[in-house]
């Protein structure tokens, strides 16, 4: 567990433009945006463990990365599941055995939080707002199954937070509004703890609203 003076929370999938200005104009938010990507880094594994690193030096209340070294992962455990054209594991593994390697390496460590944008579990916390725990549902729309309100969020429920908004004007409120309400919660497994949830989780459980691994 790191011992930061920020808290540093990752925003993972695209972002609109109007999300990240309204927390840039935040004062006590740093707005860690990630390099661009060099020719070898096709993922952007490598920029978004820097913009972590950078991040962790942050003196602000918090930091917030727009980009996750799980990104790939991510998207490789979503194209298993993927029906239409099922790919079956071996892609998720090879993913899982580059990030696990930059892990390992000390590259990156996960942040103290993720924050997810789209639709999520209701909550009595406010309109458009869903805190950690309970069930969870695809991140926007039909686009299938979401590795960050599945398996990592069944992983630590309190460290993965949703805005549940899908117009980028509500989404900026909604991001500030739960950065100033993070509750607290172990840390994080290993990240290879992490990844075995994911390999035993089954995306039919979102929709089942259960965070229980198969």
């Amino acid at each position: 567990m790191r011992r930061n003076a920020s808290t540093v929370v990752v925003l993972p999938g695209p972002a609109p433009a109007e999300v990240l200005a309204a927390v840039g104009r935040s004062m006590n938010v740093a707005l860690i945006r990630p390099a661009e990507p060099a020719e070898d880094d096709r993922d952007g594994l490598d920029a978004a463990a820097g913009a972590l690193q950078q991040a962790g030096r942050s003196t602000s209340a918090y930091a917030l990365v727009p980009a996750d070294p799980l990104a790939a992962l991510a998207a490789s455990w979503r194209a298993m599941w993927d029906v239409s054209r099922p790919e079956g594991p071996a892609g998720f593994e090879a993913e899982a055995l580059k990030v696990l390697t930059a892990w390992r390496a000390g590259r990156f460590e996960l942040p103290d939080y993720y924050l997810v944008l789209g639709p999520g579990p209701a909550s009595p916390a406010g309109p458009g707002l869903a805190g950690p725990p309970g069930p969870a549902s695809p991140a926007a729309g039909d686009q299938g199954p979401d590795f960050y309100l599945g398996p990592l969020r069944t992983a630590r429920p309190q460290r993965v937070a949703v805005v549940a908004a899908t117009e980028p004007a509500q989404q900026a409120v909604g991001v500030l509004q739960v950065l100033g309400s993070l509750p607290y919660g172990p840390w994080w497994p290993g990240l290879d703890e992490v990844i075995q949830t994911a390999r035993t989780f089954y995306p039919g459980q979102l929709a089942g609203g259960t965070a229980a691994t198969g």
